[in-house]
């Protein structure tokens, strides 16, 4: 079933964190060696997509927990999934498979839980993370001018990582926690040109993130701008996730919700972190800001992102079966 059938429908339900569940696990460097890369000569621990590779059984089960949750959409775990991130790891070589394997491990537990409940189809989204530079902005401040990464080469990382994801079977590909909306711009451009050269289209979804009160992207974009930045290819949704809570996220959603074509997707933080990196807002007090979202009718998507997990998800998606979706035409 095509996504957009059901997203006019009913509000659906995005996975959590990959990684607060991941961390729930006490691996040791095996675990992100095993069976793959025993003879790599840096350390891998904590590059946790090569876990759909190495352990397979853990991103199968925190698939399984997302979706028994009531998540409609799972991510794949493949965030850091470019050559540009691999490479901090020498592990370059390894994209095509971190990619098409997470994205068959995805595909086969939504298609289980598909079979078991037709009338509820589950998805999967290829997730795309923004790398770990920046095209807008030197990393020297002595040479402003200096770019550690050009447009050219995001395309090129991009276009593998797509490639990769749409060979293993994703439905729709989401483009998110975007801080430089260029990075993302570089991501939408090879999307688009994988999708010409196969002659096949699927949704496409944008994530920004705005990074403190400002209202503002890193690379200095608000809310407004990051839309129109984003607005020349025929998106299925725009939204914000990571960096900010639910209730300081909401602003940002009402200018979205005003003037997006495209459906409004949200998946926060469970709050700040605290002094220790943790998040501490519950499922509930994390259900409690995100039914303002909904009293509203701002979002079509909802989620979670740093420190949610099964539980605030399952929250989540006890609350959204109440509202009806912001309406929006979805038929481009």
């Amino acid at each position: 079933m095509d996504i957009r059938e059901v997203l006019n429908k009913r509000i659906l339900v995005l996975d959590g964190a990959m990684g607060t569940m991941i961390q729930r696990h006490t691996l040791t460097e095996e675990d992100f060696r095993k069976g793959w890369f025993e003879n790599h000569l840096s350390p891998l621990k904590g590059n946790n997509d090569l876990l759909s590779l190495t352990r397979p059984d853990i991103i199968e089960e925190i698939h399984r927990l997302y979706y028994e949750a009531g998540a409609d959409i799972a991510e794949t775990n493949t965030f850091s999934g470019t050559t540009i991130a691999q490479a901090d790891y020498g592990l370059e070589t390894a994209v095509y498979d971190i990619n098409f394997h997470s994205a068959q491990i995805a595909r086969k537990v939504a298609d289980e839980f598909t079979v078991k409940e037709p009338n509820k189809p589950r998805f999967v989204a290829g997730s795309i993370g923004p790398t770990n530079r920046t095209a807008s902005i030197s990393p020297d401040v002595n040479d402003p001018g200096y770019r550690a990464v050009t447009f050219d080469d995001l395309v090129v990382a991009y276009t593998q990582q797509v490639e990769a994801l749409m060979d293993g079977g994703v439905d729709l590909l989401l483009v998110e926690t975007v801080f430089d909306t260029l990075n993302a711009k570089a991501a939408l451009y090879a999307i688009d040109e994988v999708f010409e050269k196969r002659g096949v289209k699927i949704p496409i979804m944008v994530s920004g993130t705005i990074t403190d009160a400002s209202g503002r992207t890193l690379t200095g974009q608000t809310a407004e701008a990051f839309l129109i930045s984003i607005s020349h290819l025929p998106l299925l949704s725009v939204g914000f996730n990571c960096a900010l809570g639910a209730s300081m996220m909401r602003p940002y959603l009402q200018v979205l919700a005003k003037n997006a074509p495209f459906a409004v997707s949200a998946h926060p933080n469970a709050g700040l972190p605290n002094e220790f990196g943790k998040y501490d807002e519950t499922a509930e007090m994390m259900a409690a800001q995100i039914k303002e979202f909904l009293d509203e009718n701002l979002i079509n998507i909802i989620g979670g992102c740093c420190g949610t997990t099964p539980d605030h998800i399952r929250a989540i998606a006890n609350l959204a079966k109440n509202y009806q979706p912001r309406q929006i035409d979805l038929n481009y």
